[in-house]
């Protein structure tokens, strides 16, 4: 699909509206309503000045939540749970939960740990996590015993470290979709309760 994408916007005689059309079309599919308020290239780089409506899947009291703290004028990034403060009992199971993500993403074929571990570093896991994972890969995961109990914080680091590991391959299929289905799930039951 992105292939497609961007040969369009190559061919087209007006990159300008498709690739504003695009943009807002790709968040769609996250629910996300966006407009595209400005475009520059510059560097050889495309940048865009985007606004932003509450998405549809999104609760207007977390919504609420999220533009408050985005003008409480912090602009450093800190990742909010840090897995160092995790449990061990935590710890293991967000390594379970990488491993499995990676088993189910290429269900046919043996992990080659030497060619995956360069992409799980650049996606930002650490050394203990990395290690967690190798060992887990060693034991098939159940989806079902993972998602049993699942803290709420450890979904939240979990997701955007899954979704990262499902789109390795540029696809995601039925299995992948169903974990970031069931880990968003995790996140929002104790968000609800």
């Amino acid at each position: 699909m992105v292939q497609t994408q961007v040969r369009l916007l190559a061919n087209s005689r007006a990159t300008r509206s498709v690739l504003i059309s695009t943009v807002a079309q790709w968040l769609s599919f996250l629910g996300v309503h966006a407009q595209v308020e400005q475009l520059k290239t510059a560097n050889g780089k495309i940048h865009l000045c985007l606004t932003v409506d509450k998405p549809e899947a999104c609760d207007s009291g977390d919504w609420q939540k999220i533009v408050g703290n985005l003008g409480s004028g912090t602009s450093e990034y800190s990742e909010s749970i840090d897995t160092a403060q995790f449990t061990t009992h935590q710890q293991i199971t967000l390594q379970r939960l990488l491993a499995y993500l990676i088993q189910v993403g290429s269900p046919a074929q043996p992990t080659a740990w030497e060619k995956l571990q360069p992409q799980l570093e650049a996606i930002g896991f650490d050394e203990s996590t990395l290690l967690g994972v190798r060992s887990a890969l060693k034991v098939p995961q159940s989806l079902d015993d993972l998602m049993d109990g699942l803290d709420a914080d450890v979904a939240a680091i979990a997701l955007p470290k899954a979704v990262s590991l499902a789109m390795m391959d540029r696809q995601v299929n039925q299995s992948e979709d169903q974990a970031l289905a069931a880990l968003l799930k995790a996140m929002n039951h104790e968000s609800a309760c």
